[in-house]
């Protein structure tokens, strides 16, 4: 039997990267996608099967070029098994200091090139009776916390987006797993747009004591294999979620005194 193929988006590094790796190591091939072409490249040479990823350069802001970007990666393998969802981009500033530029870009890039990209492949998915949509999300697609409103409305929007997609598919044998990984030791916060959008250039603290990237890879991994329809990942940072369900009046006046960056 032919090996699945994994489509991995923001696989440059940080998450990505590491669930390439993590991926490869269990038998999949690889199609690597992100702006940074030369980071792909890196990261395909270092996977234990190198010979069996291929590189797709681009960019999700461009959701025009949604359904040729799919073109080209059917084109390696002439399937797709896994779409993961994980490329996006961060924010670090103040509602009041944000431009709304920078919310636009954020959700150009965070949902609508997310979605563009998963409304391209369904097609595939659906003529082939198979496939499986895993998308990277973040706690705070669950709560929202200072500094990050722009991103926290675009990750809540993946989720009403993707538990409807999963509704609608119920007939079908096409899976969908949202994952919410909370403080992960990569560059996300250093890549992060600040109000102007330029950026951030610096790490967060919660950020640099977080869990590693190849352990939230190998949670993802995991979360996938099982079809988890959700998973949260990280620290105690994980329980906000619980806190805001069930003692919100609470969660309310922590999360103004919480160290979030």
């Amino acid at each position: 039997m032919k090996k699945p193929v994994a489509w991995i988006t923001g696989a440059s590094s940080g998450i990505g990267e590491a669930l390439a790796y993590t991926l490869n190591l269990k038998g999949y091939r690889l199609i690597l996608s992100a702006r940074n072409e030369a980071a792909l490249n890196r990261v395909a040479a270092q996977c234990s099967s190198p010979e069996e990823v291929q590189i797709l350069p681009l960019d999700l802001a461009k959701t025009s070029l949604a359904a040729h970007y799919v073109e080209q990666a059917l084109g390696f393998f002439g399937q797709i098994d896994l779409l993961v969802n994980n490329g996006g981009i961060s924010q670090r500033s103040l509602v009041e200091e944000t431009e709304l530029e920078v919310d636009r870009r954020i959700m150009e890039v965070n949902y609508f090139g997310t979605i563009a990209l998963t409304k391209a492949l369904l097609p595939h998915f659906m003529e082939r009776r198979s496939g499986h949509i895993a998308t990277v999300s973040s706690l705070v697609g669950k709560f929202g916390t200072p500094y990050r409103s722009a991103y926290a409305a675009s990750k809540h929007a993946l989720h009403g987006f993707f538990d409807s997609l999963r509704a609608e598919l119920h007939p079908h044998p096409i899976h969908v797993t949202l994952i919410c990984p909370g403080f992960i030791h990569t560059q996300v916060s250093v890549n992060a747009l600040t109000g102007k959008g330029q950026q951030l250039g610096q790490m967060d603290e919660a950020q640099a004591n977080g869990m590693s990237a190849a352990a939230c890879a190998a949670a993802i991994a995991s979360a996938i294999r099982k079809k988890k329809q959700e998973v949260t990942i990280g620290g105690k940072e994980r329980f906000g979620v619980l806190l805001k369900r069930f003692f919100p009046g609470l969660f309310s006046k922590l999360i103004t005194r919480t160290r979030v960056r």
